[in-house]
């Protein structure tokens, strides 16, 4: 396990700071491809609450640097597509728009949020040539490996669908970054300890993983129905065992992103501890230490 920090400071010699973009891309689980409403703790930014907005690409990375700048003078940057599905759209329109992007010298790296189920064969070889250009990651939405939970959280793809689009990716030498969420109504501690494991055993082994708990945000279907009938949540020391826990099954190699989430205040419903990220960090790495 590596942190990532530790990571872009040995590969670059210096630290990278992600911007957060937006492609204006859609999602097929929104409008009626592969489902309708969209996962049932997604946001109406479909997770992109902290992406500039979708207007010109030099615009939106040039206002990033602005905010950015306020804590650091870095000179090298992640482009990172986060909003809604970033593979899903005309392929020509959005090679060029990430031609662009990766062409630039203050980028480093291109990172894309996106679905499995959304990765083409034409797709993926796009993302090749580009990947001889600059590093490209692909950031995969799989949340849990049950079936049940999946179904639930209207998710909209089964998991064969996430390996087949993990091994065509590894084939074609492009790193992938998995998301998993934590506290998933349903899931036991050992369910989600088995998404661990089952990540931890992929072939070839997992470049990198982001792991948050779930944040239950106003205006998503999965808020309506926890204020209709609340289950338990996760608990502050319940999720940071979890957590450290995760972190020992790891691959040595494997890149860990995140290991907690940044709430949008305004949206935030449950829990609140999730608000103090340095608390939940400083648990965490207290606990791995110790473990």
């Amino acid at each position: 396990m590596i942190r990532l920090s530790d990571y872009l400071q040995t590969k670059y010699g210096e630290k990278v700071y992600k911007i957060a973009l937006s492609s204006g891309c859609a999602c097929p689980n929104r409008d009626g491809t592969a489902g309708w409403g969209g996962c049932t703790f997604c946001s109406e930014g479909g997770s992109g609450e902290f992406a500039q907005k979708a207007v010109d690409i030099d615009t939106q990375i040039e206002e990033g640097k602005k905010l950015i700048a306020a804590k650091t003078n870095a000179a090298h940057f992640i482009a990172y597509f986060q909003s809604f599905t970033n593979t899903y759209g005309d392929l020509e329109t959005l090679k060029a728009l990430y031609l662009k992007t990766i062409q630039r010298e203050d980028i480093a790296i291109l990172s894309l949020a996106t679905r499995p189920d959304c990765l083409s064969d034409e797709m993926i070889r796009m993302l090749t040539e580009l990947n001889r250009i600059k590093p490209v990651w692909i950031e995969l939405g799989l949340q849990t490996i049950h079936e049940r939970t999946a179904e639930e959280i209207n998710r909209c793809y089964p998991l064969e669908v996430f390996e087949d689009a993990y091994r065509r990716l590894k084939e074609a030498g492009i790193e992938v970054i998995v998301h998993v969420i934590f506290g998933l109504p349903g899931e036991t501690k050992d369910m989600i300890i088995g998404t661990i494991r089952y990540l931890s055993n992929l072939d070839p082994p997992l470049d990198g993983i982001k792991i948050q708990m779930l944040q239950l945000l106003k205006h998503t279907k999965m808020a309506r129905d926890f204020q209709e009938n609340p289950w338990p949540m996760l608990s502050l020391e319940e999720y940071t065992d979890l957590v450290a826990k995760s972190l020992h099954l790891l691959p040595d190699k494997t890149v860990v992103h995140r290991i907690t989430g940044d709430p949008p205040g305004r949206l935030l419903i449950e829990p609140w501890w999730t608000r103090n990220k340095k608390k939940v960090l400083n648990t965490i790495w207290k606990k791995y230490r110790d473990t």
